[in-house]
């Protein structure tokens, strides 16, 4: 672990980049998708999350090697950002968005919507897009979001989506039925297989009430879920963090995978270890083993990410947390001096991907490129 971390330090120097940045292991992101290529039921095909790897040339690279131009998007600034940069991607929102969100994209007309599927998770709001399409006069795509088990919202009964009667103007192309639940379900409830299974049995209980016609999209899974789904009625997964698996996603779905996206961020000091107050009282906690005697301050911190490297480095909960100069404990055996690297791996892609602006890529021990990301807003 040390030795990888110190060829990602020095790669790091020799590209000149000593402030913090995100870094993406190309060749363990090619691995990571190798893997999703073999362990995938050839029954479905992949849609990438588009906000969990928010950079259009990360995109690009796990789509042009998957074959896939299928997206599952989440906010407008980015969907319309891919709409542009990928002339034939197929969009399916993952959450309802307020119909006033949708409007206020359409009438702006600077992307090509029609390709996009807007998810409908209740008659509330089936009707208020139906009233959006025959404003407009144009015609929208819609899939139904139902609830498998995660109870997060959506239609709870596949008798719910029988009845309903889909205004003019509105194309139902399906359901997405997400079941990010299973993993977490305690032996004493039945495990994580069974609770997949029922989720699959649920959502095959939704395609039957859609019409022939209404089910091109069978979506169902997530990073952590879509590689342990097998032939079935589903007829697509979406897989995002997976690619670059933040912490969050050890899960035995994902085994085998490996850690690709790390924040690196320069060491500012080293020093011995003190409390602001007496000194007396943080050698007592010292020897009560409550605080350290070693310890450094980074550049930045207060992140969404676990340490990682120096081996040992934690925040102390006595110190708190800054987004300015993060103190971080060290063990007493650490050598680190100032300009050094420590390394954190991010609990999710999700927006922190963004923080740091052009991802630093690493390939054959040198970082190769720099990846523009995609603003928050």
């Amino acid at each position: 672990m040390s030795a990888y971390f110190a060829t990602l330090s020095q790669a790091l120097k020799q590209a000149g980049i000593f402030q913090p940045c995100l870094v993406l292991d190309r060749d363990r992101l090619d691995s990571n998708i190798a893997l999703v290529k073999d362990r995938l039921d050839p029954s479905l095909a992949v849609r990438l999350v588009d906000k969990s790897l928010a950079c259009l040339p990360l995109l690009s690279h796990i789509g042009k090697t998957l074959g896939s131009d299928r997206f599952m998007t989440f906010h407008p600034p980015i969907s319309a950002a891919v709409l542009k940069a990928f002339p034939h991607a197929d969009l399916l929102y993952g959450k309802p968005m307020p119909v006033s969100a949708a409007r206020a994209v359409l009438v702006k007309g600077d992307a090509d919507w029609s390709r996009v599927c807007w998810l409908v998770d209740s008659d509330e709001r089936l009707a208020e897009y139906g009233a959006l399409a025959a404003d407009l006069a144009i015609e929208l795509r819609i899939a139904f979001e139902v609830d498998v088990g995660l109870h997060r919202g959506g239609f709870a009964r596949p008798a719910e989506i029988k009845a309903l009667t889909v205004p003019k103007g509105l194309c139902c192309e399906g359901i997405m039925a997400y079941e990010a639940h299973a993993p977490e379900i305690p032996g004493l409830f039945g495990g994580a297989a069974k609770a997949l299974m029922k989720a699959s049995a649920l959502a095959a209980d939704f395609v039957v009430a859609l019409e022939p016609d209404q089910r091109r999209i069978l979506n169902i899974g997530g990073s952590k879920t879509a590689l342990l789904h097998g032939a079935g009625v589903a007829n697509e997964v979406s897989i995002g963090s997976a690619f670059v698996l933040p912490s969050d996603f050890d899960k035995p779905g994902l085994n085998g995978f490996q850690p690709a996206a790390f924040i690196a961020t320069p060491i500012l000091k080293a020093a011995d270890a003190a409390l602001p107050g007496p000194v007396w009282f943080s050698k007592a906690l010292q020897a009560l083993g409550l605080f350290p005697r070693k310890g450094c301050y980074l550049y930045g911190g207060k992140w969404m990410a676990e340490a990682v490297f120096p081996e040992g480095m934690k925040p102390n909960g006595l110190m708190g947390f800054s987004s300015n100069q993060q103190f971080m404990s060290l063990p007493a055996t650490a050598q680190v001096k100032p300009g050094d690297y420590a390394f954190l791996r991010p609990t999710q892609s999700e927006a922190v991907l963004q923080q740091f602006g052009p991802i630093a890529v690493f390939s054959g021990g040198k970082i190769v490129d720099r990846w523009p990301v995609l603003p928050m807003g």
